[in-house]
């Protein structure tokens, strides 16, 4: 006789619906339970599933389970190679200026934080990032800066602020702004480098020219240019 309690049926206007049986229910719950991405958790979940709900009368051979603990370590393995790039990439952006962007769930809002990383902590074999005095996943890092461009944005952006600050053509001088304007245009053809003068906004460098070109016409002076000698 059958044994009734291993078949789940569910009979509907004469038919039936659902024949499926515990073990297979059973194999398919650990299977929908299991996270996306076949790490070797979920692996082992559904290898112990398969040898409890096996059928005795045809038995898994030690053969298959064999090969199946054999892709398990190599599942492993490769879960955990992973895991040791990401603590390794992790080690490297220490004194580097990052961007952690991070996604509300609730809200779906994004916020974004920059900083420089000062020491990066482990736990869990997940690495975390310090900025600031507050811990980042690596996950949430979307930029990694190189120091050469944050120092060259660095002085952009104390430059265009010095620009900021002079006032109206107008009202420019050479008894008080000449020395400041021929300092800043000294300073832009020969100390800042090409990397800097890339990353400055083409409005800056034109205002810096006005600017220039406001102090020749008070002197009487040839229009200088910020071009350099190779480019005339």
């Amino acid at each position: 006789m059958a044994d009734v309690s291993s078949v789940n049926a569910i009979i509907k206007n004469g038919e039936v619906v659902n024949s499926k049986s515990k073990e297979t229910q059973e194999l398919e719950k650990t299977k929908q339970a299991t996270p996306t991405g076949y790490d070797k958790d979920s692996f082992l979940q559904i290898l112990v599933a398969q040898m409890k709900y096996q059928d005795p009368l045809e038995p898994t051979s030690n053969t298959e389970y064999i090969s199946q603990y054999a892709t398990f370590t190599q599942v492993e393995q490769l879960n955990n190679m992973a895991n040791s790039m990401a603590l390794s990439r992790a080690s490297e952006m220490v004194g580097k200026t990052v961007t952690i962007t991070q996604t509300n769930a609730e809200n779906g809002t994004t916020s974004q934080v920059q900083g420089v990383v000062d020491f990066v902590t482990y736990s869990g074999n997940k690495a975390y990032l310090n900025i600031n005095g507050t811990n980042y996943s690596i996950d949430d890092v979307t930029e990694v800066l190189d120091t050469n461009y944050t120092s060259a944005l660095e002085v952009v952006n104390d430059f265009q602020k010095a620009i900021d600050k002079l006032p109206n053509l107008e009202a420019i001088s050479d008894e008080e702004h000449g020395s400041q304007i021929d300092t800043m245009y000294t300073y832009y053809m020969t100390l800042m480098d090409d990397k800097a003068k890339n990353l400055m906004d083409k409005d800056y460098v034109t205002s810096l020219l006005q600017y220039v070109n406001r102090i020749d016409a008070i002197r009487g002076d040839e229009f200088r240019t910020l071009k350099s000698d190779d480019e005339l």
